[in-house]
Protein backbone atom coordinates (compact mmCIF):
# COMPACT_ATOMS: atom_id res chain seq x y z
CA UNK A 1 0.00 0.00 0.00
CA UNK A 2 1.59 3.32 -1.09
CA UNK A 3 0.84 5.98 2.27
CA UNK A 4 1.38 9.39 2.01
CA UNK A 5 1.28 11.64 4.64
CA UNK A 6 1.79 15.65 3.74
CA UNK A 7 3.77 18.11 5.36
CA UNK A 8 2.00 21.21 5.27
CA UNK A 9 2.37 24.42 7.13
CA UNK A 10 3.09 28.13 6.38
CA UNK A 11 6.70 29.41 5.21
CA UNK A 12 9.47 28.98 7.46
CA UNK A 13 7.29 26.77 10.37
CA UNK A 14 10.49 23.98 10.33
CA UNK A 15 8.24 22.17 8.23
CA UNK A 16 11.45 21.09 5.87
CA UNK A 17 13.69 21.08 8.80
CA UNK A 18 11.26 18.29 10.24
CA UNK A 19 11.11 16.66 6.76
CA UNK A 20 15.06 15.82 6.67
CA UNK A 21 14.79 14.50 10.30
CA UNK A 22 11.96 12.19 9.11
CA UNK A 23 13.75 10.74 6.36
CA UNK A 24 17.13 11.94 6.17
CA UNK A 25 16.22 13.16 2.32
CA UNK A 26 17.90 17.06 2.26
CA UNK A 27 15.12 18.87 1.34
CA UNK A 28 16.71 22.52 0.99
CA UNK A 29 15.74 24.27 4.52
CA UNK A 30 16.94 28.07 3.94
CA UNK A 31 15.55 31.35 5.84
CA UNK A 32 12.76 32.56 3.51
CA UNK A 33 9.51 31.66 1.65
CA UNK A 34 9.06 29.08 -1.54
CA UNK A 35 12.39 27.30 -1.27
CA UNK A 36 10.70 23.80 -1.58
CA UNK A 37 8.93 24.35 -4.98
CA UNK A 38 8.75 20.63 -6.39
CA UNK A 39 7.30 18.25 -3.32
CA UNK A 40 9.96 16.18 -1.22
CA UNK A 41 9.28 12.92 -0.85
CA UNK A 42 10.84 10.86 1.50
CA UNK A 43 10.09 6.96 2.54
CA UNK A 44 10.57 6.24 5.96
CA UNK A 45 9.87 3.34 7.91
CA UNK A 46 7.88 2.75 10.93
CA UNK A 47 9.23 1.59 14.27
CA UNK A 48 8.21 -1.33 15.41
CA UNK A 49 9.09 -3.16 18.43
CA UNK A 50 7.63 -6.48 17.70
CA UNK A 51 9.25 -7.13 14.16
CA UNK A 52 12.57 -6.47 16.13
CA UNK A 53 11.71 -9.23 18.46
CA UNK A 54 10.29 -11.39 15.88
CA UNK A 55 14.01 -10.69 14.01
CA UNK A 56 15.59 -11.94 17.17
CA UNK A 57 13.73 -14.93 17.51
CA UNK A 58 13.35 -16.27 14.10
CA UNK A 59 16.68 -15.02 13.04
CA UNK A 60 15.64 -14.24 9.11
CA UNK A 61 18.04 -13.62 6.11
CA UNK A 62 15.84 -10.29 5.32
CA UNK A 63 13.34 -8.39 7.33
CA UNK A 64 11.20 -5.63 5.57
CA UNK A 65 9.26 -2.80 7.86
CA UNK A 66 5.89 -1.33 7.11
CA UNK A 67 6.84 2.47 5.69
CA UNK A 68 5.00 5.97 4.91
CA UNK A 69 5.82 7.87 2.37
CA UNK A 70 5.92 11.62 3.67
CA UNK A 71 5.99 14.50 1.34
CA UNK A 72 6.84 17.85 2.24
CA UNK A 73 4.83 20.39 0.32
CA UNK A 74 5.82 23.86 -0.36
CA UNK A 75 4.49 26.69 2.40
CA UNK A 76 1.10 27.78 1.12
CA UNK A 77 0.09 31.52 2.04
CA UNK A 78 -2.91 33.44 2.17
CA UNK A 79 -4.58 33.56 -1.62
CA UNK A 80 -3.32 30.25 -2.16
CA UNK A 81 -6.84 28.48 -3.35
CA UNK A 82 -6.59 31.19 -5.82
CA UNK A 83 -3.36 30.51 -7.29
CA UNK A 84 -1.05 33.05 -5.23
CA UNK A 85 2.25 31.84 -3.99
CA UNK A 86 2.15 28.77 -6.90
CA UNK A 87 -1.12 28.03 -4.45
CA UNK A 88 -2.56 25.91 -6.90
CA UNK A 89 0.22 23.59 -7.41
CA UNK A 90 0.80 23.25 -3.79
CA UNK A 91 -3.04 22.14 -3.29
CA UNK A 92 -2.76 19.77 -5.91
CA UNK A 93 0.16 17.98 -4.48
CA UNK A 94 -1.65 17.79 -0.93
CA UNK A 95 -4.76 15.75 -2.54
CA UNK A 96 -2.07 12.94 -3.85
CA UNK A 97 -2.22 12.51 0.15
CA UNK A 98 -4.01 10.42 2.49
CA UNK A 99 -3.21 12.35 5.71
CA UNK A 100 -2.20 15.81 6.36
CA UNK A 101 0.68 16.54 9.01
CA UNK A 102 -0.05 20.24 10.07
CA UNK A 103 3.26 21.67 11.30
CA UNK A 104 2.60 24.69 13.48
CA UNK A 105 5.32 27.58 14.73
CA UNK A 106 4.96 27.83 18.70
CA UNK A 107 8.29 29.13 19.33
CA UNK A 108 9.95 32.65 19.71
CA UNK A 109 13.17 33.41 17.63
CA UNK A 110 13.88 36.84 16.34
CA UNK A 111 16.43 35.35 13.85
CA UNK A 112 13.99 33.62 11.75
CA UNK A 113 11.53 35.73 9.82
CA UNK A 114 7.59 34.83 10.12
CA UNK A 115 5.87 35.32 6.90
CA UNK A 116 3.36 37.59 8.46
CA UNK A 117 5.79 39.06 10.89
CA UNK A 118 5.18 37.68 14.51
CA UNK A 119 4.15 34.16 16.21
CA UNK A 120 0.89 33.48 16.37
CA UNK A 121 -0.08 29.37 15.79
CA UNK A 122 -3.86 29.49 15.54
CA UNK A 123 -3.23 32.48 12.85
CA UNK A 124 -1.39 30.80 10.80
CA UNK A 125 -3.40 27.52 11.22
CA UNK A 126 -6.65 29.22 10.20
CA UNK A 127 -4.68 30.99 7.19
CA UNK A 128 -3.98 27.55 5.86
CA UNK A 129 -7.44 25.66 7.25
CA UNK A 130 -9.65 28.51 5.51
CA UNK A 131 -7.32 28.28 1.93
CA UNK A 132 -7.81 24.46 1.58
CA UNK A 133 -11.97 24.96 2.76
CA UNK A 134 -11.98 27.20 0.12
CA UNK A 135 -10.39 24.88 -2.31
CA UNK A 136 -13.00 22.57 -1.23
CA UNK A 137 -15.73 24.88 -1.66
CA UNK A 138 -15.31 25.74 -4.91
CA UNK A 139 -15.02 21.46 -5.92
CA UNK A 140 -18.47 21.13 -4.21
CA UNK A 141 -19.99 24.06 -5.42
CA UNK A 142 -19.36 22.78 -9.03
CA UNK A 143 -20.28 19.28 -8.26
CA UNK A 144 -23.48 20.16 -7.05
CA UNK A 145 -24.11 22.99 -10.20
CA UNK A 146 -23.26 19.47 -12.43
CA UNK A 147 -25.43 16.97 -10.72
CA UNK A 148 -28.44 19.77 -9.53
CA UNK A 149 -30.80 18.61 -12.40
CA UNK A 150 -29.75 14.75 -12.62
CA UNK A 151 -30.60 15.12 -8.62
CA UNK A 152 -34.27 15.68 -9.35
CA UNK A 153 -34.99 11.95 -11.32
CA UNK A 154 -32.05 9.93 -10.08
CA UNK A 155 -31.74 8.34 -6.86
CA UNK A 156 -28.11 8.05 -6.48
CA UNK A 157 -27.81 11.80 -7.90
CA UNK A 158 -29.88 12.83 -5.13
CA UNK A 159 -28.00 11.23 -2.82
CA UNK A 160 -25.03 13.10 -3.51
CA UNK A 161 -26.23 15.89 -4.20
CA UNK A 162 -27.74 16.16 -0.33
CA UNK A 163 -24.58 14.98 1.17
CA UNK A 164 -22.68 17.69 -0.80
CA UNK A 165 -25.47 20.21 0.48
CA UNK A 166 -24.28 19.63 4.06
CA UNK A 167 -20.93 19.56 3.13
CA UNK A 168 -21.24 23.47 1.61
CA UNK A 169 -23.22 24.35 4.29
CA UNK A 170 -20.63 23.66 6.76
CA UNK A 171 -17.36 25.09 5.00
CA UNK A 172 -18.91 28.00 4.49
CA UNK A 173 -19.18 28.62 8.29
CA UNK A 174 -15.61 28.15 7.91
CA UNK A 175 -15.27 24.52 9.22
CA UNK A 176 -13.75 21.89 7.53
CA UNK A 177 -15.10 19.16 5.70
CA UNK A 178 -14.43 16.08 8.10
CA UNK A 179 -16.43 17.62 10.92
CA UNK A 180 -19.14 18.02 9.27
CA UNK A 181 -22.50 16.21 10.64
CA UNK A 182 -22.16 13.33 8.44
CA UNK A 183 -21.55 9.36 8.70
CA UNK A 184 -18.55 7.19 8.04
CA UNK A 185 -20.65 5.75 4.98
CA UNK A 186 -21.47 9.25 4.19
CA UNK A 187 -18.06 10.62 3.60
CA UNK A 188 -17.38 7.37 1.49
CA UNK A 189 -19.93 8.09 -0.55
CA UNK A 190 -17.95 11.58 -1.49
CA UNK A 191 -14.28 10.45 -0.94
CA UNK A 192 -14.29 10.74 -4.83
CA UNK A 193 -14.07 14.02 -4.67
CA UNK A 194 -10.85 14.14 -2.77
CA UNK A 195 -11.94 17.08 -0.59
CA UNK A 196 -9.12 18.84 0.96
CA UNK A 197 -10.45 19.12 4.24
CA UNK A 198 -11.82 15.65 4.67
CA UNK A 199 -7.89 14.23 5.05
CA UNK A 200 -7.35 12.97 8.40
CA UNK A 201 -5.03 15.89 10.10
CA UNK A 202 -2.04 15.84 12.89
CA UNK A 203 -1.34 18.72 14.65
CA UNK A 204 2.59 19.66 14.85
CA UNK A 205 3.78 21.36 17.07
CA UNK A 206 7.56 22.78 16.62
CA UNK A 207 9.11 24.04 19.86
CA UNK A 208 11.62 25.71 21.19
CA UNK A 209 14.04 23.22 23.60
CA UNK A 210 12.98 24.45 26.80
CA UNK A 211 9.14 23.33 26.24
CA UNK A 212 9.85 20.00 24.69
CA UNK A 213 9.15 18.25 27.63
CA UNK A 214 5.98 20.12 29.03
CA UNK A 215 4.92 22.32 26.04
CA UNK A 216 3.68 26.36 26.48
CA UNK A 217 1.41 28.73 25.89
CA UNK A 218 0.77 28.31 21.99
CA UNK A 219 1.04 24.58 22.38
CA UNK A 220 -1.78 25.33 24.98
CA UNK A 221 -3.23 27.56 22.37
CA UNK A 222 -3.30 25.21 19.72
CA UNK A 223 -5.01 22.26 21.85
CA UNK A 224 -8.03 24.60 22.80
CA UNK A 225 -8.36 25.42 18.72
CA UNK A 226 -8.23 21.83 17.73
CA UNK A 227 -9.99 20.43 20.64
CA UNK A 228 -13.26 19.86 18.80
CA UNK A 229 -11.79 18.41 15.56
CA UNK A 230 -10.55 14.88 17.02
CA UNK A 231 -7.57 15.75 16.11
CA UNK A 232 -4.20 14.36 17.74
CA UNK A 233 -1.33 17.37 18.67
CA UNK A 234 1.90 16.39 18.93
CA UNK A 235 4.88 18.64 20.29
CA UNK A 236 8.27 18.16 19.01
CA UNK A 237 11.35 20.11 18.85
CA UNK A 238 12.44 20.20 14.84
CA UNK A 239 15.60 22.00 15.81
CA UNK A 240 16.39 19.88 18.58
CA UNK A 241 15.46 16.24 15.91
CA UNK A 242 18.00 17.82 13.49
CA UNK A 243 20.61 17.50 16.23
CA UNK A 244 19.83 13.87 17.32
CA UNK A 245 19.76 12.69 13.33
CA UNK A 246 23.51 13.94 13.89
CA UNK A 247 24.51 11.28 16.16
CA UNK A 248 26.21 8.44 14.77
CA UNK A 249 25.26 5.95 17.33
CA UNK A 250 21.79 4.64 18.91
CA UNK A 251 24.12 4.78 23.04
CA UNK A 252 24.86 8.52 21.97
CA UNK A 253 20.93 9.51 20.64
CA UNK A 254 19.44 7.58 23.90
CA UNK A 255 21.65 9.48 25.67
CA UNK A 256 20.57 12.90 24.35
CA UNK A 257 16.72 11.95 24.92
CA UNK A 258 17.26 11.35 28.60
CA UNK A 259 18.90 14.46 29.38
CA UNK A 260 16.62 16.23 28.00
CA UNK A 261 14.28 14.00 29.86
CA UNK A 262 12.57 12.41 26.84
CA UNK A 263 11.88 8.12 26.05
CA UNK A 264 11.93 8.44 22.63
CA UNK A 265 12.46 10.69 19.91
CA UNK A 266 9.87 12.96 18.48
CA UNK A 267 10.00 11.55 15.06
CA UNK A 268 9.52 7.62 16.31
CA UNK A 269 6.61 9.27 17.98
CA UNK A 270 5.35 11.39 14.72
CA UNK A 271 6.15 8.40 12.33
CA UNK A 272 4.00 6.17 14.96
CA UNK A 273 1.12 8.63 15.26
CA UNK A 274 0.53 8.92 11.41
CA UNK A 275 0.69 5.30 10.94
CA UNK A 276 -2.41 5.30 13.54
CA UNK A 277 -3.77 8.19 11.99
CA UNK A 278 -4.54 6.41 8.82
CA UNK A 279 -5.96 3.79 10.94
CA UNK A 280 -3.53 1.73 9.65
CA UNK A 281 -2.87 -2.18 11.39
CA UNK A 282 0.32 -4.32 10.98
CA UNK A 283 0.19 -7.89 10.60
CA UNK A 284 3.66 -10.80 9.94
CA UNK A 285 5.00 -13.02 8.04
CA UNK A 286 7.78 -14.64 9.60
CA UNK A 287 9.97 -17.45 8.05
CA UNK A 288 13.73 -17.63 8.02
CA UNK A 289 13.72 -16.35 4.52
CA UNK A 290 12.21 -13.52 5.34
CA UNK A 291 10.30 -11.54 8.76
CA UNK A 292 8.17 -8.66 7.01
CA UNK A 293 5.40 -6.39 8.39
CA UNK A 294 2.59 -5.77 5.69
CA UNK A 295 0.38 -2.43 6.36
CA UNK A 296 -3.60 -3.16 6.15
CA UNK A 297 -6.32 -1.20 7.32
CA UNK A 298 -8.44 -2.04 10.62
CA UNK A 299 -11.21 -4.37 9.59
CA UNK A 300 -9.53 -6.18 7.24
CA UNK A 301 -10.71 -9.66 6.50
CA UNK A 302 -8.06 -12.58 6.02
CA UNK A 303 -8.61 -12.57 2.08
CA UNK A 304 -7.90 -9.24 2.01
CA UNK A 305 -5.04 -9.12 4.46
CA UNK A 306 -3.44 -11.87 2.29
CA UNK A 307 -4.40 -9.66 -0.87
CA UNK A 308 -1.89 -6.77 0.37
CA UNK A 309 0.85 -9.40 -0.49
CA UNK A 310 -0.50 -10.53 -3.81
CA UNK A 311 -3.91 -10.48 -5.75
CA UNK A 312 -3.60 -13.78 -6.51
CA UNK A 313 -3.76 -14.51 -2.35
CA UNK A 314 -6.99 -12.83 -2.26
CA UNK A 315 -8.73 -14.78 -5.03
CA UNK A 316 -7.71 -18.04 -4.28
CA UNK A 317 -7.67 -17.88 -0.85
CA UNK A 318 -8.33 -21.12 0.91
CA UNK A 319 -7.65 -20.58 4.99
CA UNK A 320 -4.69 -18.82 7.17
CA UNK A 321 -2.79 -20.19 9.83
CA UNK A 322 -2.29 -17.22 12.51
CA UNK A 323 -0.36 -16.60 15.65
CA UNK A 324 -1.01 -14.19 18.10
CA UNK A 325 1.96 -12.14 18.66
CA UNK A 326 2.21 -12.51 22.34
CA UNK A 327 2.02 -16.48 22.23
CA UNK A 328 4.78 -16.45 19.55
CA UNK A 329 7.44 -14.31 21.59
CA UNK A 330 6.33 -16.63 24.87
CA UNK A 331 6.43 -19.70 23.19
CA UNK A 332 9.54 -18.72 20.74
CA UNK A 333 9.09 -20.08 17.66
CA UNK A 334 5.94 -21.68 15.21
CA UNK A 335 6.55 -25.15 16.19
CA UNK A 336 6.52 -24.63 19.83
CA UNK A 337 3.41 -22.71 19.33
CA UNK A 338 2.15 -25.60 16.53
CA UNK A 339 2.82 -28.18 19.66
CA UNK A 340 1.05 -25.70 22.25
CA UNK A 341 -2.22 -25.21 20.35
CA UNK A 342 -1.87 -22.06 19.85
CA UNK A 343 -2.00 -22.04 15.65
CA UNK A 344 -5.29 -20.98 14.58
CA UNK A 345 -7.37 -22.13 11.30
CA UNK A 346 -9.40 -19.11 10.15
CA UNK A 347 -11.35 -19.06 7.03
CA UNK A 348 -12.36 -16.06 5.23
CA UNK A 349 -14.44 -13.94 7.42
CA UNK A 350 -11.92 -13.72 9.82
CA UNK A 351 -11.08 -9.85 11.01
CA UNK A 352 -7.22 -9.46 10.97
CA UNK A 353 -6.06 -8.17 14.38
CA UNK A 354 -3.39 -6.13 15.35
CA UNK A 355 0.32 -7.85 15.52
CA UNK A 356 -1.36 -11.35 14.10
CA UNK A 357 1.57 -13.47 12.71
CA UNK A 358 0.23 -15.24 9.30
CA UNK A 359 0.36 -18.05 6.54
CA UNK A 360 -1.97 -17.94 4.18
CA UNK A 361 -2.96 -21.43 2.21
CA UNK A 362 -4.29 -20.79 -1.38
CA UNK A 363 -5.63 -21.90 -4.98
CA UNK A 364 -3.40 -20.11 -7.63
Amino acid sequence: MALQCGIVGLPNVGKSTLFNCLSNAKAQSANFPFCTIEPNVGVITVPDERLNKLTELVKPQRVVPNTIEIVDIAGLVKGASKGEGLGNQFLGNIRATNAIIHVLRCFDDGNIIHVDGSVDPIRDKEIIDTELQLKDLDTVTKRIQKIEKQAKNDKDAKKEFDLLSVVKNHLETGKSARTAPLSTEDFEEIAGLGLLTQKPVMYVCNVDEASVVSGNKYVDLVKQAVAEENAEVLVISAKIESEIAELESYEERQMFLQDLGLNESGVHKLIRAAYSLLDLYTYFTAGVQEVRAWTITKGFTAPQAAGVIHTDFEKGFIRAEVIKYNDFVTLGSENACKEAGKLGVEGKAYVVEDGDIMHFRFNV
